[in-house]
């Protein structure tokens, strides 16, 4: 199968890359720059010029392959508002594009805009559509004669050099010098191994059935408490707990996330995809590498 690839030098778009190729699949990656571009040619990938601004570059992209697989996403969380409505006016090219082809297109997505009073499954809708992402999930799985799956990434997507979400915390509380937790602490984040989600993106654009959500969440819930106090482990800092109008103070951009609670199942993805997660825990990873030791 031909799969263009969206993210394909990113930190989950490469590891997909590498699964295709192990698996005989042809692929195309999105390259914004001659960098971008010179990596993918020594991993064998061909380039196709363009970046997530120019839908009509993911058109063609898209038009020209047997399957997609959009990752790519803007990680600026001063402009996330509209880093978001440019994923959304990617994905809405993308599916353009496709429709009728009956073609698989996979795209990321996250847990946090499901369930915050239990856990989480895939057969729950985004809270609400004005959250970021839902708009691009209901454009997906609603298109006629597309193959649409969307993969639900935990906000902590891991390995031994960086953990999503709280990647970024991780500076503050050193500056602030307090590892910090609102409230009790006992709300609770899934997480997931990189190599883990990047082979249920693979798995999805081979098996997943049109209009089908996929948790990409190897645990389901692990308490902000022990993340913080995981973080001051490593770094010599004291633990506390904060209320919920100091956070910013100590989580900076990251302060609207912190206190979400979003325990999530992946017992469907797990049952209708074979998908067996294999690679380390969040907190195992965080304290192999000291969190990170150059965040």
């Amino acid at each position: 199968m031909r799969v263009f690839v969206t993210g394909a030098t990113g930190f989950i778009g490469s590891a997909i890359v590498q699964d295709l190729i192990a698996t005989g699949h042809q692929v195309v990656g999105l390259a914004r720059s001659d960098e971008a571009a010179d990596a993918l040619a020594r991993l064998g990938v061909e380039a196709h010029r363009g970046d997530l601004s120019d839908p009509e570059s993911l058109a063609a992209g898209a038009r020209a392959s047997d399957g997609v697989i959009h990752t790519a996403f803007v990680h600026d969380f001063s402009n996330f508002a509209a880093n978001v409505e440019t994923d959304r006016r990617a994905v809405e090219a993308m599916v353009r594009a496709m429709v009728g082809s009956d073609k698989p297109l996979v795209i990321a997505s996250g847990t946090l805009m499901a369930s915050h009073a239990r856990p989480a499954t895939e057969l729950d809708a985004p809270v609400s559509l004005d959250i970021p992402r839902a708009a691009s999930e209901a454009m997906l799985l609603t298109a006629p004669g597309v193959r649409g799956a969307v993969v639900r990434l935990a906000p902590a997507v891991h390995d031994l050099t960086r953990a999503g979400l709280i990647t970024g915390m991780i500076p503050a509380f050193r500056e602030a010098g307090v590892a910090a937790y609102v409230g009790e602490g006992a709300n609770l984040w899934p997480a997931v191994h990189r190599l883990d989600a990047a082979r249920l993106f693979c798995l999805a654009l081979e098996r997943a059935k049109p209009g089908s959500r996929l948790h990409a969440a190897a645990e389901e819930g692990i308490s902000l408490r022990a993340i913080a106090e995981t973080i001051g482990e490593a770094f010599g800092l004291p633990v506390r707990s904060v209320t919920a109008e100091e956070a910013p103070a100590y989580f900076g951009l990251f302060a609207p996330f912190v206190g979400l609670d979003n325990p999530t199942s992946s017992a469907i993805t797990r049952e209708t995809m074979g998908w067996r997660p294999r690679d380390a825990g969040l907190l195992a990873d965080m304290r192999a590498s000291k969190c990170f030791s150059t965040s």
